[in-house]
This record gives C-alpha cells, sequence and structure tokens, in this order.
C-alpha cells in the first residue's frame, strides 16, 4: 500500500510512525512533514492544503490511501478534491468537516441529535455578548466560531477578559460551563459504521496545576483508570451515532476521525466539541497503545469496510507525552533555538526545522512530545520525563504534572 500523509506536527508524526509500522505499507509519503517523519517517509514540499497539489502527488505516487492529518485542509476541501480522482482518502468533506470547523454549526447539529452538551449562544454583537455573558455567569466559556488551532477557547472568570475574547473573535459561541473532568474520545468512521479509540486526557493549561493560558495542548495520558464503566458504550450510543445519523440525513455524511470532547458532568458525559481529525497531542498516546495495523483501519474508514473490519487489539499498561515548549509559548513563541537529543525514540518531533548546516533547531510552539509506554501510569510518566530530561532546548518549558493526578488516584467525578 502506498499512503500519503498530510501535515507537519506532532499529530502527523505520531500517524507516520503507526502507519509506517503497519506491514502493508510499501512506501509513505509526507507532504510537508518535518524531520521527525523524514526518518520514516519521504517528503514532498507542498502546502497540505492546496487542493490542486496534493491530488497531483497523489495521482503521481499512485496513492491507495490519503490521510489528511490537521484541520485546515479539511475544512478546504482537500478530501473532496482526492476522492473526486477516485483514491481512498481518510478525513471528512468540506461540509461534514464544518463540525469542526463553525462551533455554531455543530451546535445545530447536537440539537437537532439531541446530543448532551452545554446550553450555548451564538453571538456576533457586543449586546448579545453580554446578555450570554449575564445568563450563564462565571466561569465564562467564549468559544471563537471558527478554526483556531486549539487555542480559541476562553474560559476565565474575568468578565472583561471574556468580552475582550468575544471583541478580537467576532463571532463567538458563549456556553454555560460544564464541571467535571474531560475526556478526549476518537472515533473512526465511514459514515455508517464507527469504531472507538482508547479515551484519552490532555491537558490544555500552560502551567502545572491547570493554570496559565490555554495551549493546544501541553501533554496527555491514556488509558483514563477513573471513567465511569460503560462510558464509552454510553458515548456511541447517546453521542456518535446520533451525530452520524444527522450528518447522513442532511446529505453531509461524516467520514473520518469524529474527535469527542466530553466533560464527564454529575447528569453524566457531555459533548463541549466535536473535532475532525485527530487531537494532538492525545494521537500521541493512543496510537502508542494501537497494537492493530494503522493503515489497514484508516483505509476500512475511506473505503466503507469498516464493519467487516476485525476488532481493535491494544497493548496493556499505559502511555504518557509530555510536550517540551519553546520560550513565549503560547504567546508568539521563539524559534531557531538548536535542540539536541531529539534523536531518540519516543521524540515526536512537533515544530522542528533542520538547518542548511543540518542543525535541528525549534520552528514553532510546541516543538518536541516525548511519549512513553509502561506496564502503568507511573511506569510511563517516569519514562516520558527521563526522555524530557534528555533533551537540551535553551528556553523551553514544560508541565510536570502530565497524568500526576490519575496515577495517584486523586481524580474525582461530581
Amino acid at each position: 500500500m502506498r499512503v500519503l500523509l498530510l501535515g507537519s506536527g506532532g499529530r502527523e508524526h505520531a500517524l507516520a510512525l503507526g502507519l509506517a509500522a503497519d506491514p502493508n505499507v510499501e512506501q509513505l509519503i509526507a507532504a510537508p512533514g518535518n524531520p521527525g517523519i523524514a526518518t520514516v517517509a519521504d517528503l514532498r514540499d507542498i502546502d497540505p492544503a492546496d487542493a490542486q497539489a496534493v491530488v497531483a502527488l497523489a495521482v503521481e505516487i499512485a496513492a491507495d490511501l490519503v490521510v489528511i492529518g490537521p484541520e485546515a485542509p479539511l475544512v478546504a476541501g482537500v478530501a473532496d478534491a482526492v476522492r473526486a480522482k477516485g483514491i481512498p482518502v481518510f478525513g471528512p468533506s468540506a461540509e461534514a468537516a464544518q463540525l469542526e470547523g463553525s462551533k455554531a454549526f455543530a451546535k445545530e447539529i447536537m440539537t437537532a441529535a439531541q446530543v448532551p452538551t452545554a446550553r450555548a449562544y451564538a453571538c456576533t454583537t457586543p449586546e448579545e455578548v453580554a446578555a450570554a455573558l449575564d445568563d450563564f455567569g462565571a466561569p465564562y466559556v467564549v468559544k471563537n466560531d471558527g478554526l483556531a488551532a486549539g487555542k480559541g477557547v476562553v474560559v476565565t472568570d474575568d468578565r472583561a477578559a471574556a468580552e475582550r475574547h468575544a471583541a478580537e473573535c467576532g463571532r463567538v459561541v458563549i456556553e454555560e460551563y460544564l464541571a467535571g473532568p474531560e475526556v478526549s474520545l476518537f472515533v473512526v468512521t465511514d459514515g455508517q459504521s464507527a469504531v472507538p479509540l482508547l479515551p484519552a486526557q490532555d491537558f490544555k493549561r500552560v502551567g502545572d496545576g491547570d493554570t496559565g493560558p490555554n495551549t493546544g495542548g501541553m501533554g496527555a495520558y491514556a488509558p483514563l483508570p477513573w471513567t465511569p464503566p460503560g462510558l464509552v458504550a454510553q458515548v456511541m450510543t447517546e453521542v456518535v451515532h446520533p451525530t452520524l445519523a444527522e450528518m447522513r440525513r442532511r446529505g453531509t455524511p461524516f467520514a473520518g476521525l469524529l474527535y469527542v470532547g466530553l466533560a464527564i458532568t454529575a447528569d453524566g458525559p457531555k459533548v463541549i466539541e466535536f473535532n475532525a481529525r485527530f487531537g494532538d497531542p492525545e494521537t500521541q498516546v493512543v496510537l502508542a497503545l494501537l497494537e492493530t495495523p494503522l493503515a489497514g483501519l484508516l483505509r476500512a474508514a475511506a473505503t466503507g469496510t469498516l464493519a467487516v473490519h476485525p476488532p481493535l487489539r491494544w497493548s496493556a499498561g499505559a502511555a504518557v507525552t509530555v510536550v517540551v515548549a519553546s520560550a513565549n509559548y503560547p504567546a508568539t513563541p521563539r524559534t531557531g533555538d538548536e535542540i539536541t537529543g531529539a534523536e531518540v525514540p519516543g521524540i515526536i518531533h512537533a515544530g522542528t526545522r533542520e538547518t542548511d548546516d543540518g542543525r535541528l533547531v525549534s520552528a514553532g510552539g510546541r516543538v518536541l512530545c516525548a511519549t512513553a509506554t509502561g506496564a502503568d501510569l507511573n511506569a510511563a510518566r517516569e519514562a516520558a520525563y527521563a526522555l524530557v530530561d534528555g533533551v537540551t532546548l535553551d528556553g523551553s518549558h514544560h508541565r510536570r504534572d502530565i497524568a500526576l493526578a490519575a496515577a495517584e488516584g486523586r481524580i474525582t467525578l461530581p
């Protein structure tokens, strides 16, 4: 199988490792990729959101499968262009990707499908924003309606900060705050059948103890020993299948990866958000535990044959990933700093590049993801932080408490 992978971040490096390990993959091409991905794939320098360039490359290499990593190409319709050439592609159509592309659209779908979620208002004027904030009270949850690379959400007790974020975004969704621990559930679907992966939890705040501003994610772990029995089955019944049915009813079936972001509230699981692709950095830990060949699973979703795909197999134990971020992240990150110690197994590249003289330097906010497995969360944490300690990047920072509360049994349900 010849596979074309689109994207250049940590999620795509994790996907590349999974795809390259599938014995049925004879050639893996990534566009544009990164220095880490280059160790397992041939790189091509094209813009993954350029549909014409992607189609031309897929045809040139006679791709048997195209895997779209980031959200921007999906919303731009790259999957539609590839499908139009008769090439199997893992990723939803532009219309279906609006589940992530528009928070207001996602809420509309959830309402129609009777999916449990927070009450919300779509707002475009200061008056509408004020009324919504008055209704819900603090803590205020204000979401950019469009794509914001995981950083478009502000959760704050500061009314002025909430209003400021709304003004900066223009069109926002303001919703009630959902109290309870959060869960990320990835679901592979061909539009009809759906297969859940292991639930994971990520850490959005930049600082230990969930302090500081939101980021794209500072770490993650799986599995979740504290989740209620039957959680995944309940979410599939109450959220995933009704959502997929509503998308089919509208003539825009969703095929690809449905990311369900949940809060486990006193009233049960409720949806915080949908995404239309694998989450980052949760992908790093979920795929680290997946034993089922990845390319075969994704191709089954891309070809409508998921119903006959064998049940998934998982490794025992746990996985933890810790993000090493550049100086000043999540504000404008400092880039160009030299990195050493990143060539060992388990270091996933998220924002790196190679200089003309062969040095590895930082090229983004989230630079590396130290990913390790172990017999339990404590062992996986120890191994992941050992990887972090082996990396040198001037000015970098990372959280020290990824998966700590879960490992110590300190997560309680409402």
